[in-house]
């Protein structure tokens, strides 16, 4: 496969200053204030989550006709209740009883219909920093800003939601192929380098082992579709009902989080990529596998904050294609090396494939040179 960057961000940079929004899902209260040093685990803001209505058939649960239960009732409409309270009983001795699903309040009691209605008390839901930094700005109850000097590294696609866990190296080597045996209690809570591949029985164990995060150079289709339980290919439908890759209406929620650096298969991790990582084994890092196909795009990376020494820009910088710029390659046969820039043009040219477009003559690290799309290149930081 090939990966394309309109956005024009490197996929590594070794040392910027990150801002991550931590945003609340419905309106609610900042703990913290503008300035303030955060930890990982320090709660920013929490919210009250409304939860569904409960609606009970309180006539057939006690044997009555619909228009009883309004008399049959032991709690009055706007009353709180707690989880099995005694909601209604049915007239007589040994009258059958009718007790509260959950806690809340009884919202409505319907006579013609017999059913009773409880609004659930809200569920109190918070969001932590993720990751060390300072809080640069405060959205009144909505979220922070927080910023961080650190390595960034962003993937090809990648699967899962917000996660931070201390880096663990499983490989020695970016070609090599995680075992299943290499899964083990050590990797609790913790994110896995991996090699070129990962098999859908490494990623069970992962799942046992409590292991947040994955990231790994390729990943053949058979096994993560093994994995995810995929026994069709409307997940992998992208621009139907949603931009999001894989389509959030057929994935359930991962246990943990994948970033994919290179494409599908057996991909050697890029060599920059497995240097940074490796340099940063044991510390904390974010990862967010989150991948959207068009703007606002939003690619799967990985976050390793850094000494407040070590940054010195605001946002990745838009790297110029230049004459021994250190680039990736995109297309599909020379997928994730690195190569050198020897020559470009300004005007059309005729490539192999024999399609006339913007080209760049490379040179690749084995030897040799080649003519490719300038969308095919991408500029190393």
């Amino acid at each position: 496969m090939t990966f394309f960057n309109p956005e024009g961000i490197p996929p590594l940079v070794a040392s910027t200053m990150v801002r991550i929004e931590r945003r609340l899902p419905y309106p609610g209260e900042v703990l913290v204030r503008q300035g303030s040093r955060v930890e990982p685990e320090d709660i920013v803001a929490r919210t009250l989550k409304p939860v569904d209505l409960q609606i009970i058939n309180v006539a057939r649960q006690l044997g009555v006709p619909p228009r009883l239960v309004p008399r049959a009732m032991r709690r009055a409409k706007g009353a709180k209740v707690k989880a099995n309270d005694l909601l209604a009983r049915a007239p007589g001795l040994f009258g059958r009883g009718c007790v509260a699903p959950v806690g809340g309040m009884v919202a409505d009691v319907d006579g013609e219909t017999g059913y009773v209605t409880i609004a659930p008390d809200p569920v109190e839901q918070t969001i932590t920093a993720a990751l060390r930094g300072l809080v640069m700005d405060v959205m009144p109850y909505e979220g922070v800003i927080l910023e961080t000097p650190a390595a960034q590294i962003y993937g090809a696609f990648g699967i899962g939601e917000e996660r931070s866990g201390v880096l663990r190296l499983l490989a020695l080597e970016p070609n090599e192929q995680v075992q299943p045996k290499q899964i083990d209690a050590g990797s609790a809570y913790a994110i896995l380098i991996c090699g070129a591949s990962i098999s859908a029985e490494a990623l069970r164990l992962a799942v046992t082992h409590q292991v947040r995060g994955i990231i790994v150079g390729g990943i053949e289709e058979r096994e993560l579709r093994s994995f995810m339980g995929w026994q069709s290919y409307a997940a992998w439908q992208t621009g139907v009902s949603s931009w999001q890759w894989p389509n959030p209406q057929q994935v359930s929620q991962l246990p943990f989080t994948i970033v994919v650096t290179e494409g599908f298969g057996v991909r050697p991790m890029n060599q920059a990529f497995f240097e940074l990582l490796s340099t940063q084994d044991r510390q904390e890092a974010l990862i967010d596998g989150q991948t959207c196909l068009r703007r606002p795009m939003r690619r799967p990376r990985v976050i390793i904050p850094l000494n407040r020494a070590s940054g010195n820009q605001i946002q990745p910088p838009r790297l110029p294609l230049r004459v021994g710029a250190t680039v990736r390659l995109l297309d599909y046969e020379h997928l994730g090396q690195l190569a050198t820039v020897r020559s470009f043009t300004t005007a059309p040219r005729r490539i192999p494939s024999g399609v006339r477009a913007a080209a760049v003559e490379v040179t690749l690290t084995e030897g040799g040179t080649c003519w490719l799309p300038r969308t095919c290149v991408e500029v190393m930081s």
